[in-house]
C-alpha cells in the first residue's frame, strides 16, 4: 500500500484530485482511499494499492504542481531520528557565500557553490577551492557573519523542538563548518553536529581544512550509524536541498527535499516547495496544537 500525503491549494483540490484518481486508475492501480487527515485538515491522504512509486509521484506532481508532498510505501509514522543539512535548509543562507562577502569574493564563490549544489562539480574539490580563496580572512569575520547574516529558516525551531518533544534524536550534518554549525545547532536545539573545520592560525583562516571532509558519503553514513545506534525498527527523516544531500535523503525512511535543487528533489520521497519547515510536521500528521512553538 502506497500512502501519499500532500498539502495543496484548497480551491483547486477537488478538481485536481479527480484528475489524479483518473490517471492513477488508468494505469490499473486502485485508489483505496482519499480524504483529509483528522489531525491536519489541510493535508490530503491517498492510499493506492499496488501502485508504482515513481508513477504515483509523477502523477501527483503533474496534478498538484504547487504542493508539498510525502510518499511512503507504508503507514506514515513519527521518526525516531532526524538528520538535516544546514545551509539553505535549516538556515536561509549558504555560510561560505556570506563569509566570502567579507573578503569581497561572494559572487565568485557563490557561483562555485551553486554548481556544486546542482551536482555539476565534485563536492570536495569545490569546497577546497572556495576555502582556499578565503585565506588570510580574519577569524573575527566568522562571528560578524553569524551575527549579521545567518538566520534560521522559518519553522526550523518548531520542527526540531516538536520532533524532540516526541522523542526524536536530532543531528545537524553539514558540508559547511563547525564555526557556523555549532552556534546554529545550539540556536535550533539539535542534539549533535557533524561538519567540517576551517583551518585557523594566528587569528586568520589558513585557506585549508582541518580533518576529514564531510561530504555526501559521510552524511549518509551518519544517518545509517545513528539508525543502528537507536536500534532495530528506527524510522528516520532526512532533509536537504543539494546534490550532496542525495545519498542521505535516499537512505532515510522519509527523505524530504526542502526548496531543493532538481536532482535532490527527484531523489526524495517528498518535497516542500511551498510551505515552511512546519509543513513537514503536517505531512507527518502532527496536529498544530501539538507543535512546540519557538
Amino acid at each position: 500500500m502506497l500512502i501519499a500525503r500532500l498539502i495543496a491549494e484548497q480551491e483547486t483540490l477537488g478538481d485536481n484530485l479527480a484528475l489524479a484518481m483518473e490517471l492513477i486508475e488508468a494505469r490499473d492501480w486502485e485508489v483505496a482511499g482519499a480524504g483529509m487527515l483528522d489531525t491536519c485538515e489541510d493535508v490530503l491522504e491517498l492510499e493506492v494499492v499496488e501502485g508504482n512509486p515513481a508513477g504515483i509521484r509523477q502523477i501527483l506532481d503533474q496534478c498538484f504542481p504547487d504542493s508539498d508532498l510525502l510518499l511512503s510505501d507504508g503507514t506514515i509514522e513519527l521518526p525516531q531520528l532526524f538528520v538535516s543539512d544546514m545551509d539553505s535548509t535549516m538556515i536561509g543562507q549558504e555560510c561560505i557565500d556570506e563569509l566570502a562577502d567579507f573578503a569581497g569574493l561572494k559572487e565568485r564563490i557563490a557561483a562555485i557553490t551553486e554548481r556544486a549544489m546542482q551536482g555539476e562539480l565534485d563536492f570536495e574539490s569545490a569546497l577546497r577551492e572556495r576555502v582556499g580563496l578565503l585565506r588570510d580572512l580574519p577569524e573575527t569575520a566568522i562571528r560578524q557573519c553569524l551575527d549579521e547574516r545567518i538566520r534560521a529558516m522559518p519553522g526550523a525551531r518548531t520542527l526540531v523542538a516538536t520532533l524532540k518533544a516526541r522523542g526524536c534524536h536530532t543531528v545537524l550534518v553539514t558540508g559547511g563548518f563547525h564555526s557556523f554549525a555549532d552556534p546554529v545547532a545550539q540556536m535550533l536545539g539539535f542534539d549533535r553536529v557533524v561538519g567540517n573545520r576551517l583551518g585557523l592560525a594566528d587569528g586568520v583562516l589558513t585557506g585549508g581544512l582541518d580533518g576529514a571532509i564531510v561530504d555526501s558519503s559521510v552524511k549518509k553514513q551518519v544517518l545509517l550509524d545513528e539508525t543502528v545506534r537507536l536500534g532495530e525498527g528506527t524510522l528516520s527523516l532526512a532533509t536537504g536541498d543539494g546534490a550532496n544531500d542525495i545519498p542521505m535523503i535516499a537512505a532515510a525512511t522519509y527523505g524530504i527535499a526542502y526548496r531543493a535543487k532538481p536532482k535532490a528533489r527527484a531523489a526524495a520521497d517528498g518535497w516542500i516547495d511551498q510551505g515552511d519547515l512546519t509543513a513537514i510536521l503536517k505531512l507527518l500528521g502532527v496536529a498544530q496544537d501539538q507543535w512546540v512553538l519557538d
